[in-house]
């Protein structure tokens, strides 16, 4: 599994100083006392530039603030998928995504903090004031109203990867679909907010309904991410084309010694154009969300899913590139449609009750 936007690419460099042996996630050069907000933001933005190629280009449009708190959930999305993606002993893996679900546990037990960081609201566990990642999701959720209990859907999800499950059929993919990237675009949903008009008749309802919508955008994204990365995937033993699929189109998804399908070529063809088609619905839903949001969180969101939904479109035209192995866009394309989304966004007219 593959967070939303994200590049699985080659663990980076470690910081200035960093020293190989640190806690995961601790930052160099702390010291034992609190850590800096502004470090750990840090950390987290250059997790962003480092790790997610796609997720970026989207990222970019916002404000500082909500660039740094959207930084933050990637960050942290971006560690337990990895725990997910990994090799290693089963047993292992499943304890360590435990081990961050206790620490953000201990961080969503501490009381509303009345200011920045940690360190104004008591005694706070040393693994997640040494962990730079937790200290600046800490100060995003006293600043923007995220539903942190979304990344324990995340978890779950990671630990259904680690598991090795497999899907019956489409309602069950999309089950899993929500919880590793649903619950992304509703902690998104959480950093945006919704433009002023978007609120003004039944703020309660209109919510609701854009929760729904950025929980729907995260499952067209996944499914594209399934589909793009279908061979690597196969490679490691995972397949999450659901089962019924597969059997309506006469394929096993089986590989041959080098590592290649041995389905007839046109079966896979129509398999995947069939996929491609039921994600092109979801992402019909979830673009919905873009009227409801600010100009900025509109322009990030047309942004992100316009380069997914671009490169859907290349799957879906031609199949045989993505079974032969990842397909991906150039950065100049993902360039020109952040561009457009960011023109768009600013020729379009303000919501109701947003300024010009």
């Amino acid at each position: 599994m593959t967070v939303p936007g994200a590049i699985p690419d080659p663990v980076p460099e470690p910081l200035a100083g960093a020293a190989s042996d640190l806690p995961a996630g601790r930052v160099p050069g702390t010291g034992p006392g609190p850590m800096p907000v502004s470090r750990a933001y840090g950390h987290c933005e250059h997790v962003v530039r480092t790790r997610a190629r796609n997720f970026a280009y989207g990222i970019r449009l916002l404000p500082p603030p909500k660039r740094r708190a959207l930084s933050t959930v990637y960050a942290l999305a971006r560690r337990i998928d990895d725990v997910g993606d990994e090799a290693g002993p089963v047993a292992e893996r499943l304890e360590r995504l435990e081990q961050e679900r206790r620490r953000l546990r201990a961080l969503t037990a501490l009381p509303e903090s009345p200011g920045p960081g940690l360190t104004a609201i008591g005694p706070v566990p040393a693994d997640v004031t040494a962990d730079p990642v937790m200290v600046a999701l800490g100060d995003a959720a006293a600043r923007f109203p995220l539903p942190l209990e979304a990344f324990e859907e995340l978890i779950d999800g990671c630990a259904a990867d680690v598991a090795g499950a497999r899907y019956r059929c489409h309602d069950d993919l999309v089950g899993y679909c929500r919880q590793v990237a649903g619950s992304i675009g509703r902690l998104s949903l959480g950093v945006f907010g919704l433009a002023g008009g978007a609120l003004a008749s039944d703020g309660a309802r209109v919510l609701r309904r854009a929760a729904g919508r950025a929980d729907a955008l995260g499952v067209a994204l996944q499914l594209t991410n399934i589909l793009r990365d279908l061979r690597e995937d196969r490679c490691a033993d995972r397949i999450y084309l659901p089962a019924d699929d597969l059997r309506r189109f006469g394929c096993t998804l089986g590989l041959d010694a080098r590592g290649s399908f041995t389905d007839p070529p046109e079966r896979l063809a129509g398999l995947i154009r069939f996929e491609a088609a039921r994600a092109l619905g979801w992402y019909a839903e979830g673009m919905r969300l873009i009227p409801l949001l600010d100009r900025r969180s509109a322009a990030c969101t047309a942004a992100m899913a316009g380069i997914y939904r671009r490169l859907l479109g290349r799957i879906a035209a031609d199949p045989a590139r993505v079974l032969a192995g990842r397909l991906s866009l150039a950065p100049w394309v993902k360039a020109m449609v952040a561009a457009r989304a960011l023109t768009g966004a600013a020729q379009g007219p303000p919501p109701q009750g947003e300024p010009r």
